[in-house]
């Protein structure tokens, strides 16, 4: 898994060292070389440094902020009605992102493997970050 977050979020400057927590939407608390910790975030198009140190990560699992956001209690309740539990290895995952106006809702769940979810949010996410908010995009679906 680390080679493929680093092929696919390389460019955002992560250079990840272990996994060090997910969810069910295939996010990842990643742990860097530098001791830093990243939160890849599939659904919102973001990989980026989320703590400094472990301690700092600690305290920020205890904000309930955080919490509510990281474990996406609501939206897994409604992948699992619409989807059923998830296979090993699968996450769920947002087919049209949210900076794509995809909609936190269960008729845009699906799901997917995750080192293809993170291989697709990688290569989108780094498509589309110099555009400005409200750019026309389109996408070539290619084999």
């Amino acid at each position: 898994m680390i080679d493929v977050i680093a092929e696919a979020w390389g460019w955002t400057g992560i250079v990840p060292k272990e996994v060090v927590g997910e969810n069910d939407f295939g996010n990842l608390i990643i742990k860097a070389i530098d001791g830093r910790y990243w939160r890849l975030c599939p659904e919102d198009l973001y990989c980026e440094v989320v703590a400094n140190s472990r301690s700092e990560l600690d305290t920020l699992s205890t904000n309930q902020d955080f919490l509510r956001d990281w474990y996406m209690t609501a939206q897994v309740e409604e992948a699992k009605l619409k989807l059923g539990a998830l296979p090993e290895g699968r996450k769920y995952y947002m087919v049209t992102p949210g900076p794509l106006g995809g909609s936190y809702t269960a008729d845009n769940f699906q799901s997917l493997d995750l080192p293809e979810l993170v291989r697709l949010s990688g290569d989108i996410a780094r498509q589309i970050k110099d555009l400005p908010d409200g750019s026309e995009i389109s996408f070539k679906v290619v084999d």
